[in-house]
């Protein structure tokens, strides 16, 4: 994993004609690679100046695709800030070719807007605003008559694409496709024609979307520390003085003519990368990609001018209020990413926080002076940024907490620890980096931050080398340069934002959604043929080895003929439901040691050896799991086992827990996504009592005997369990291995019967809301539907496909598209995870509060009555058949596949049956199970929202409304 720092220039081969007749000469390509380079990545610069990073990794026949543009939010003009993040929305919305019904007429309608809304944000009388504003949405009328939604998304569905999206940062925007191997020609015809113009057509409704993001994050208090903390720490550069989403004032006066110029400066080839990684040919790839993009013209680019920040003399101090639990946020300054004080940065960060053994890691974490603590490095072209956080455990001052962190830093500045530490860091990195490297996003991202840092491969490749010859002296002389007075601390306290604000909706007439239609283009498009690729389905019986150690202890085992990776897992099928003292016990061995080894050590020890343990219980199982380096298997196995077989009673590390569990408990009450997800549902389908509220009593909980939590630790291995490998190690290597190793009794118990909650009937609609302080509403429809059966589940995935599962999907369409309703919308019919349990339709919707009632009549009624569009079925067919013949289930995905099969009762991969079945259904099969499954049934109807906003008249249109407190929603 070290690299060199060589550069070498390769040319492909190039066919030679045996006859002596002429023939064209075939182009050739050149390309960059480095040796050493664990990616064996070649770097392709076309003659319009765009490159093309490709490497080779065929775990699947697919291919993640990154198209990633240099230009992001600190692009933006000062007068139209969020302006790269809504072109990045606009780029999904087709071009002169795509997306449109009759470009002619079309165009004519677009100009008008664009027009009218050059009127409207320079005029500041409210109602000539109105009534632009009312122009805009009738002219908008009529050029959505012309205009195919999301035909984008559909053409990459039926590509059989995944994951398709797209991200914008400070920096960049990046596009995202994961796409099956054999459409490189067809997925590289939809790219090319795309970046070739913007056309923002349905403007005015995306625009709605974009608001709604907005609102989501007005309504996250980490997104608003996190805006505060840069706001003070850049108050002269682009990464504090404007945001990625923008300001309100510039959201609701935008220019369609700047979104233009910004396309038109920034998105050219000379200023793209197209990132590709998976199952390739690299000669034809480049070719393909040639072939359409080589006509893209070549022009300069803007130059950035970096802003010059003024240095810190002082703490800067500021304070965000809002409904999540408090916590603390430090910041300090560091150079850009090219800077090798940057490197260091990484390195400090590890030093502090790398999950194990870094200071915060060991001094607050584990000896719990803190509820939880981490940091992380935030590092950009122009400066970097350096964070840390915590919160405070109960009674604990935020400033308390801020100065355990400082004190942390402070032992970095004084040198103050181990001298192990570095090259640990320096090795588990390596081994994190193989482990990331397993991934095609992954491998592919490399390619985006290489390109968007401004960065040669060779010198990409080398940071880890420049990183592994980082010494102490060098940490700690950068430390004593960069830490001071010269932070910025904001504390987030809980309460109401005197400053909160919101996006408030316009009045927009829906547009339609045009089904029914295609554009040439995309005809052309899904004309076009590619090869078959057949799919592979898992073997149990033959991908699976069902080995045996001492004591009948089952264990299954799959080879990794890849890297030199192990994961090692113990799976007892015994939870909290039966003991929710079993969840704490779990908990509290994270911080004991042994008669040997204190819990400081024990971690520090784990992660000298490059491995790392975690001990996880949910309602049904215990999981325990080793993971690592095979080369330290051996060391690793007999360093958990003697702690799992000696963990030593801590009575402060109890009483620690126990008081951060009660804060948790309390801290879990202020969060929104807890609150809804988990309290709302488990309460809609089970009742008062249910897995959610199934927590130990606080008195009861303050009773607990540390001895007691130790003997239920020490008796996990004297269950009746099974052993999950994913490794190198041959089979009778391993098993050898764990029976020298593993001590255990000569019978192993039963385990328990599951303790089952029932599932209450909901037999009639009823609505559940809890009161939340925030902009938004968030909904969930849920309905219970008959338990699990596998004949169904070939109808369930297509309905999912064709329903509400992705953006090509009718409640996507319908509600955020045609309706501008929502950000964030989808309808699922959920599979149970067990055999004779409930499936449940979970249908959700985040809105403006002032959108509720548009927004649940929407909902309510595509349940009721669903939309019948034959082309979107066959769209939704050959994106599912697609996605499974180009599958494929590897690595210890193989074992846990094969655990999941087993709950449901199954001992064969479903996804046959899907694959077999799904191309001969029709529309009548969709709405057969529409009308028997999810039409008409009574629904729980979960709502939270602030009581101020929320229409209560309209929530009592859809059943009998019911406050439910938080007791009642958590069980304390």
């Amino acid at each position: 994993m070290l690299f060199t720092q060589c550069k070498t220039t390769e040319t492909q081969n190039k066919a030679t004609s045996a006859t002596t007749t002429t023939q064209p000469a075939e182009k050739t390509y050149t390309f960059e690679s480095v040796p050493g380079d664990s990616l064996k990545a070649r770097i392709y610069t076309l003659d319009n100046g765009l490159k093309v990073y490709i490497t080779q990794y065929k775990d699947a026949p697919r291919i993640q695709t990154y198209v990633a543009v240099k230009a992001g939010s600190k692009n933006d003009p000062a007068n139209a800030t969020g302006l790269a993040h809504y072109l990045e929305h606009m780029v999904f919305k087709g071009t002169s070719k795509l997306g449109t019904q009759n470009w002619a007429a079309e165009k004519v309608e677009l100009d008008k807007i664009e027009a009218l809304y050059e009127q409207y944000r320079k005029q500041t009388d409210p109602a000539v605003r109105k009534k632009i504003y009312h122009q805009i949405d009738s002219v908008s009328g009529v050029a959505a008559k012309y205009a195919i939604p999301n035909e984008y998304d559909k053409a990459m569905s039926g590509l059989g694409a995944k994951g398709t999206n797209a991200y914008t940062s400070v920096e960049q925007t990046v596009y995202v496709d994961d796409i099956p191997a054999n459409e490189v020609e067809r997925w590289a015809m939809v790219q090319a024609e795309r970046f070739r113009e913007v056309v923002p057509r349905l403007f005015h409704t995306e625009l709605e979307a974009v608001y709604e993001e907005k609102n989501r994050t007005l309504d996250n208090d980490f997104r608003k520390v996190y805006e505060a903390m840069n706001t003070a720490l850049y108050q002269q550069h682009q990464y504090g003085t404007q945001t990625t989403i923008g300001t309100i004032e510039h959201l609701k006066n935008p220019s369609i003519t700047e979104i233009k110029n910004y396309f038109n400066k920034y998105y050219v080839p000379n200023n793209v990368a197209i990132c590709l990684s998976g199952d390739l040919d690299p000669e034809q790839t480049i070719r393909t990609i040639d072939k359409y993009f080589g006509s893209w013209k070549k022009q300069d680019v803007p130059a950035f001018k970096v802003a010059m920040e003024e240095p810190i003399t002082e703490p800067i101090k500021r304070e965000v209020m809002g409904p999540d639990a408090e916590m603390v946020m430090m910041g300090f300054r560091f150079p850009g990413v090219k800077e090798k004080d940057a490197l260091a940065l990484r390195m400090i960060d590890r030093i502090l926080s790398n999950n194990q053994a870094g200071l915060i890691d060991i001094n607050l974490n584990q000896k719990q002076a803190v509820l939880n603590a981490a940091s992380f490095a935030d590092i950009n072209n122009d400066y970097s940024s350096h964070m840390l956080y915590a919160s405070p455990r109960q009674g604990q001052k935020l400033e308390d907490a801020q100065k355990l962190l400082l004190g942390q830093i402070d032992l970095i500045k004084k040198g103050k620890f181990a001298d192990w530490l570095i090259p640990a860091i320096i090795n588990n990195e390596k081994i994190d980096r193989m482990k990331a490297y397993e991934s095609n996003s992954s491998r592919a991202d490399a390619f985006v931050t290489a390109f968007v840092a401004n960065m040669d491969w060779k010198d990409y490749v080398n940071m880890d080398n420049q990183f592994a010859q980082l010494t102490k002296k060098d940490i700690v002389d950068v430390a004593n340069k960069y830490y001071g007075n010269n932070y910025v601390v904001v504390y987030k306290r809980n309460g109401k934002d005197a400053n909160a604000q919101k996006v408030d909706k316009p009045a927009i007439t829906p547009v339609p959604a045009n089904r029914g239609v295609e554009s040439e283009f995309y005809k052309t498009v899904m004309g076009a043929k590619s090869n078959a690729i057949q799919p592979v389905f898992v073997d149990y019986k033959k991908d699976i080895q069902q080995l045996n150690m001492k004591n009948n202890v089952p264990v299954l085992y799959s080879r990794n003929k890849e890297n030199g990776l192990f994961e090692l897992y113990y799976i007892l099928d015994m939870g909290t439901n039966n003991d929710p003292k079993l969840g704490l016990a779990v908990n509290y061995l994270k911080y004991l040691g042994t008669d040997k080894l204190t819990a400081e050590e024990m971690q520090q020890e784990f992660y000298k050896l490059g491995c790392s343990f975690d001990v996880f219980s949910s309602q049904d199982q215990v999981y325990i799991s080793l993971r690592g380096m095979d080369e330290n298997f051996d060391k690793g196995l007999s360093l958990f086992e003697n702690f799992l077989k000696n963990a030593k009673p801590d009575k402060k590390a109890l009483k620690d827990l126990v008081d951060g569990t009660l804060k948790e408990r309390d801290d879990a009450k202020l969060s929104k996504q807890i609150i809804l997800s988990q309290g709302l549902v488990n309460f809609a389908k089970y009742g008062k009592n249910n897995p959610f509220t199934n927590v130990i009593p606080e008195k009861e909980l303050k009773k607990v005997k540390p001895e007691e939590l130790v003997s239920m630790i020490k008796s996990i291995p004297t269950y009746e369990h099974r052993v999950l490998y994913y490794g190198p190690r041959e089979e009778n290597k391993l098993v050898s291995t764990l029976n020298d190793v593993r001590i255990l009794p000569a019978t192993l118990k039963a385990v328990p019967a599951e303790k089952v909650f029932k599932e209450q009937d909901i037999k009639q609609n009823k609505v559940y809301w809890a009161d939340y302080n925030m902009v938004q509403a968030e909904i969930i429809f849920l309905t219970k539907a008959q338990n699990y059966n596998p004949e169904m589940v070939p109808t369930v995935q297509l309905y999912n496909e064709y329903f509400g599962g992705n953006m090509g999907s009718i409640v996507f369409q319908e509600l955020r598209e045609s309706k501008a309703l929502a950000y964030s919308v989808n309808s699922r019919y959920n599979n149970a995870a067990k055999k004779d349990r409930a499936n449940y339709i979970m249908s959700y919707i985040g809105t403006q509060s002032d959108k509720l009632p548009e927004a649940m009549a929407g909902m309510d009624a595509l349940l009721a009555e669903m939309p019948v569009a034959e082309m979107n079925l066959q769209n939704a067919k050959a994106s599912i058949r697609n996605n499974i013949a180009t599958e494929r289930i590897t690595k210890s995905g193989i074992l846990f596949n094969y655990e999941r099969a087993k709950k449901l009762g199954i001992d064969y991969d479903i996804r046959r049956d899907i694959f077999t079945s799904v191309n001969s259904m029709t529309m009548d099969d969709v709405k057969k199970f529409q009308a028997e499954n999810v039409k008409g049934q009574p629904k729980a109807i979960l709502v939270i929202g602030s009581k101020d906003r929320l229409n209560f008249k309209e929530l009592a249109k859809y059943g009998k409304v019911e406050q439910l407190s938080l007791k009642e929603i958590f069980g304390y």
